[in-house]
């Protein structure tokens, strides 16, 4: 079973699509530190994926430092690593400068901003907090 689920978006590789569902259950505690994460098999299987695209999935997680491989016993949700504050801004910046235009080109303005990324931060913590045991 895949702990997330995704209503495919035309325009966007499905790749991407299906890595940021993985990333949001990770964050959002539906994954947790040492859970299994789903074999290319499964996980193509499951979300109707071509295998090379659920590789692709499993790699980029992998290299990110999200995934885990253990031999002899499979791909594992990783240990949060540590990292600086320089090094997140730097992790961010792209996402964020991208975000930051999209708002500009929409018309909002930087408080509009800030409650929409306030309020999906909200919706994040309420479900991890859901998914406390």
């Amino acid at each position: 079973m895949i702990p997330f689920r995704l209503t495919f978006q035309p325009g966007i590789p499905v790749h991407e699509q299906v890595t940021f569902a993985a990333k949001k259950a990770m964050i959002a505690g539906q994954l947790r530190t040492g859970d299994a994460f789903p074999s290319v098999r499964a996980l193509s299987r499951a979300m109707k994926i071509n295998p090379n695209t659920a590789h692709k999935v499993i790699a980029e997680l992998t290299q990110e430092g999200l995934l885990e491989v253990r031999p002899g016993i499979g791909t594992i949700v990783a240990r949060p690593r540590a990292c600086t504050r320089a090094e997140r801004s730097r992790l961010l910046g792209a996402e964020v400068e991208q975000l930051t235009v999209e708002a500009k080109k929409l018309g909002l303005t930087l408080g509009d901003l800030q409650e929409a990324v306030a309020q999906h931060w909200r919706r994040l913590e309420r479900a991890k907090d859901e998914e406390a045991p």
